[in-house]
């Protein structure tokens, strides 16, 4: 896998401050992608893993509150081989670290395993440890600046956790537009 860029001390994509992992690699190539270059699957740097343990070293201060992965897309199955062993050694050596991933596929997609173009051997242990999923292809003719991370509207603020207990979609508190909530 490759990666575009990491960001330090992100506060836009996610709650909190937060570390960003921009992976390479997306078949979606959705009309007016704020990231286009990164639809390359060779785009930026290969994931290494001293780039791996700056990542995990970032996520340990009390301030940073996890992890972001958006891309590219980091649900395509060739970028998922990476981002469970880096999930896996969060969980481990970083617990306390929130995991939001932005997806272009649907939560639908994402769960069904007869999907095979995103849903692979890794997907499910991925989505246990997320908290926060944004799924969804960028639509330009939904583009909204009023959402809270998130692009467009078709776009949802997926709470992964509460989704997998009650088996259907259950929408983050996140995805309401009311930033007045959130004070």
């Amino acid at each position: 896998m490759n990666y575009g860029q990491v960001y330090y001390n992100d506060v836009a994509n996610g709650v909190g401050c937060r570390t960003a992992l921009f992976v390479s690699g997306c078949t979606h190539h959705c009309k007016g992608c704020f990231n286009e270059m990164t639809w390359d699957f060779n785009y930026g740097e290969p994931y290494t893993k001293d780039v791996e343990d700056e990542i995990i070293e970032s996520l340990k201060p009390e301030y940073i509150a996890g992890l972001t992965i958006l891309g590219g897309e980091p649900m395509e199955i060739v970028n998922q081989k990476e981002i469970r062993p880096l999930l896996e050694r969060i969980k481990r050596e970083v617990p306390k670290a929130t995991i939001w991933i932005y997806s272009g596929y649907l939560w639908e997609e994402l769960i069904d395993a007869d999907n095979k173009r995103c849903h692979g051997e890794d997907t499910d242990a991925i989505l246990s440890m997320t908290d926060i999923l944004v799924d969804g292809e960028f639509v330009l003719d939904k583009k909204n600046l009023m959402l809270r991370f998130r692009g467009s509207e078709n776009q949802r603020i997926i709470d992964v956790q509460r989704s997998l207990q009650n088996g259907e979609i259950v929408l983050s508190k996140y995805n309401d537009r009311d930033e007045s909530r959130f004070v």
